[in-house]
């Protein structure tokens, strides 16, 4: 009796012990794995930080260009603190529109009594004209909407403009004050008129609430980096001479071969 009692003993000894050993087994095997579980944790932790601190440093920025852009705008409505001088800032803003600029500076042109100053107002011509192309390309890559203080005016605004970023007022009058500041003003009194005409004009898009203050730095920088391509593809006079002459060349001994052709048929 007693051995058959020290062998059930025996029996439940050994169950009790394996069944020791596999749940110590177990409990390695997830220590192992909540260790592996926590470094991927950790990880994934990190990379979810790196891009949070960078979203939430996009966002403070963002906070700030808002809340600047809306301290500044207190032209934006008749009503606004400052509303007394809105026509004045929008006559500043009308004087660094597109319509203007070149309609004179075609006047000049025809007009020009010398070759040089006909050579300058090309080349400003064919400057606005690059002005408005790359201002419409990053305004439909960009796509940001104006400012909801916006008000749009018949007498500031000829064109419809939806966009934002950057500003086409700002990117004109900082590359037509560079062109200016090279090619025409040679007096330090007009140094500072074309200089501070320029601040004028982007600070009265910020005045009227018509950009961001990112839209106008942005494109202050975009203008005065523009100057840069121009004078890279400055157009002289007798070069234009020669190119409309070539074309006027090849226009003539096409009609000429087309009624040498008609006459041979004949």
């Amino acid at each position: 009796m007693s051995s058959t009692v020290s062998r059930r003993n025996s029996c439940r000894g050994s169950q009790c012990g394996n069944r020791a050993s596999f749940e110590c087994h177990v409990r390695r095997r997830g220590s192992s794995c909540s260790y592996f579980s926590s470094g991927a944790q950790t990880e994934e932790f990190s990379v979810s930080l790196s891009q949070s601190l960078f979203t939430i440093t996009l966002r403070f920025l963002l906070a700030i260009d808002l809340w600047l852009s809306k301290r500044l705008g207190v032209c934006d409505s008749e009503e606004s603190p400052w509303g007394s001088i809105r026509p004045l800032v929008r006559l500043v803003e009308f004087s660094g529109h597109v319509v203007p600029w070149f309609i004179g500076t075609v006047y000049t042109l025809l007009c020009g009594e010398t070759v040089a100053e006909q050579e300058i107002m090309l080349n400003l011509a064919l400057a606005l004209l690059l002005d408005l192309f790359l201002v419409r390309v990053v305004k439909t890559l960009v796509r940001r909407r104006r400012p909801t203080k916006n008000r749009s005016d018949i007498f500031s605004n000829f064109f419809v403009e939806r966009y934002s970023f950057p500003s086409g007022h700002a990117t004109r009058a900082a590359m037509c004050a560079r062109f200016l500041l090279a090619q025409l003003v040679d007096t330090t009194s007009m140094r500072v008129l074309v200089v501070g005409w320029a601040g004028l004009v982007s600070l009265s898009r910020l005045l009227l609430a018509r950009h961001y203050v990112t839209d106008v730095g942005f494109g202050l920088a975009m203008g005065y980096c523009q100057y840069s391509i121009v004078e890279r593809l400055w157009v002289t006079w007798d070069c234009l001479q020669d190119l409309l002459l070539m074309r006027l060349q090849e226009r003539l001994s096409r009609v000429y071969g087309g009624l040498w052709m008609a006459e041979w048929k004949h």
